[in-house]
């Protein structure tokens, strides 16, 4: 296997069939030694984290390809906490699409003056470009499209199977009492400009609570994973 990224919680390795191997860490985002989901700088290691992470990926990434949605992955190997993944390119220099169900986060402290905190949302759909410099800036389906990181179309298909997705994983999470306010997806797209969904799906990249209490994310895994 040949090395040809390293990430701050995944290391990428290419493999000679064309698809990619991504090895889950269990180092964690965070700042002076303390869990941030949010955070752009590797703050800590949490020892299993790796295999929690890589084993919900593949419990929703498995129940998405069922419905028929197209993602990037292949397989995993649980003993080497890796997973097999299709080659995909992102969107420009990256692009992170959050759908929402209630108004909460960086969606509250924006519109407050609209919304009470907590309110429903119909799976509310925005996009934001990898860009710590800038800190993640949102980013419009005009812009998108008038940048040329992506066509209109594209646009369109990738909100329609965030929706979807955002329904599968509320509806997996509520089998264990959990609803789910709000998830962070990434999404590429294949050559043949296909849209496809990438990277991980864990308890780090979405906001839950349980009896009207927020759930934190090594918490809200060891509930999903509960007998």
């Amino acid at each position: 296997m040949n090395k040809v990224y390293t990430g701050k919680t995944k290391d990428v390795y290419a493999l000679e069939n064309g698809n990619y191997l991504l090895k889950f860490k269990d180092d964690v985002t965070g700042v002076d030694g303390v869990f941030d989901p949010g955070a752009n700088t590797v703050g800590l290691s949490i020892e299993g984290v790796g295999q929690v992470n890589l084993a919900m990926s593949t419990h929703f990434f498995e129940k998405i390809n069922e419905a028929g949605i197209k993602t990037h992955f292949v397989s995993a190997d649980p003993e080497e906490v890796t997973m097999e993944v299709l080659p995909a390119k992102v969107f420009g220099k990256g692009l992170e699409v959050i759908c929402r169900d209630r108004a909460v986060g960086s969606f509250f402290r924006r519109y407050g003056d609209y919304v009470v905190e907590g309110a429903p949302l119909p799976s509310y759909v925005e996009t934001t470009l990898k860009d710590d410099e800038r800190g993640d800036p949102l980013i419009t389906k005009d812009a998108l499209v008038d940048l040329g990181i992506m066509s209109g179309e594209q646009y369109d298909e990738l909100k329609e199977m965030t929706q979807k997705i955002n329904a599968i994983v509320a509806s997996e999470l509520l089998k264990k009492g959990l609803v789910l306010y709000d998830i962070k997806f990434e999404f590429g797209y294949d050559e043949d400009g296909n849209v496809i969904l990438i990277d991980e799906i864990a308890s780090g990249n979405m906001r839950a609570y349980r009896d009207g209490e927020y759930v934190e994310p090594m918490e809200l895994s060891r509930i999903f994973f509960e007998d």
